[in-house]
């Protein structure tokens, strides 16, 4: 029964304050009853207020990381998330195609929640054409779905629209998540698009708060431990919904200014 306990992986970024990114992965992993295991492709230093520094890993170091994991773990799904520019996007590409990691939940870590763009153009065509193809699924916020279908995203039909445009350059599922940026809206509605052509609209109410830091992180994170357990896309994505809504609206007070989401919402739920 050797490797018999679900196991996961993230590759993504260490985020110093524990709120976002890798570290983000990890407590929902372990929330949602998998191990987690994490490959860094860069480090943040950052807390409440903003990141103040950046490091990207060494493409070698990163490489190594996959051959150690691939060694030794049955990896039963894994996810990406800050890959930082072009050159690691190709080396986690090249890595993923080598080794057996099952499904791939792609968390495009293009933009922020509030549309301030992370990567250079041409690291987000590297997203559209290498990265895209190997996705399970995908879920790009609403800005993230902007760039990647190429156009203005302002009404559910626009959504339908850049989702099957997203899905176009390979991803098999995408979950286009929702705007939510007026203190005003009352809900949140993310649009998942499966395989087969089918469409769900998911919505939870909206929460008016500044502690919504690994709020993306925390969503994919639940969707690759579900995977892990052998759960549907579909089940996978509205339980995914659903504690990330809860982990928003059940407040913890970590930090004086974007605090971290409550992460313990998605362990004693569901």
């Amino acid at each position: 029964m050797v490797n018999s306990f679900p196991q996961v992986v993230t590759i993504a970024g260490n985020d110093s304050d524990g709120s976002a990114g890798g570290p983000a992965d990890l407590h929902t992993f372990f929330a949602r009853d998998t191990y987690g295991m994490m490959i860094l492709t860069a480090a943040v230093a950052g807390n409440s207020y903003g990141i103040q520094d950046q490091r990207t890993m060494p493409l070698d170091f990163i490489t190594q990381q996959f051959t150690s994991i691939a060694d030794d773990f049955e990896i039963r799904a894994a996810k990406t998330g800050m890959l930082a520019d072009r050159a690691i996007i190709h080396n986690v590409v090249e890595n993923l195609n080598r080794v057996s990691f099952g499904d791939l939940v792609v968390d495009p870590v293009i933009s922020t929640k509030h549309g301030a763009t992370l990567l250079e153009m041409d690291a987000i065509k590297a997203v559209q054409t290498e990265l895209l193809p190997l996705a399970t699924i995908t879920t790009p916020n609403i800005y993230e779905g902007e760039l990647l279908a190429d156009m203005s995203i302002d009404s559910p039909d626009d959504m339908e629209v850049a989702a099957r445009k997203i899905q176009s350059f390979g991803a098999k599922n995408v979950l286009l998540k929702g705007r939510h940026a007026d203190a005003k809206q009352l809900e949140v509605t993310d649009l998942l698009l499966l395989e087969n052509g089918a469409t769900h609209w998911l919505t939870e109410p909206y929460v008016d708060t500044t502690h919504i830091n690994g709020t993306g992180d925390t969503l994919s994170s639940v969707i690759v431990a579900e995977l892990a357990k052998g759960q549907s896309i579909l089940e996978a994505v509205k339980l995914a919904k659903t504690l990330t809504y809860q982990a928003i609206a059940e407040t913890i007070e970590v930090g004086h200014q974007f605090g971290p989401i409550n992460i313990w919402a998605a362990q004693d739920k569901a």
